[in-house]
């Protein structure tokens, strides 16, 4: 694959990662300021679905064209500053797992709240506090 093709992958994927990540997470804050079951319900599920969709795929492509650029441009894969990244992209892949896990719990329980009609259960307020 051309070389500036990978770095405009690479540099498009980031951008979808880090905007994807920024945009869901203010729209997850601002819905749960705001208090109403069924809008937490409707943008907790489209926030999860976002995460999976994008992010997701986006920290595929990430250390996948990563590699590809660091072998095309004559770089050691086995360099310590390379170590250091894929040891800092494991750690933000893994905060980005536990948050998932919670937006899928507390898109659960808005949904169920919204089933049942009742307000959001102190599990929620710690899982969002």
């Amino acid at each position: 694959m051309d070389f500036l093709l990978l770095k405009t992958l690479h540099i498009l994927s980031s951008t979808v990662l880090f905007g994807t990540g920024l945009g869901t997470a203010f729209h997850m804050w601002a819905t749960h300021r705001r208090g109403d079951v069924r809008a937490i319900a409707v943008t907790s599920r489209n926030v999860v679905l976002a995460d999976w969709l994008f992010i997701a795929t986006s920290g595929v492509i990430q250390p996948v064209t990563g590699a590809a650029l660091a072998i095309m441009a004559g770089h050691d894969l086995a360099a310590s500053w390379l170590v250091v990244t894929y040891l800092l992209y494991a750690l933000a892949g893994g905060c980005w797992l536990v948050v998932v896990a919670l937006q899928m719990r507390v898109a659960r329980i808005a949904g169920q709240c919204v089933r049942d009609g009742s307000s959001l259960p102190p599990e929620y307020h710690r899982a969002m506090a």
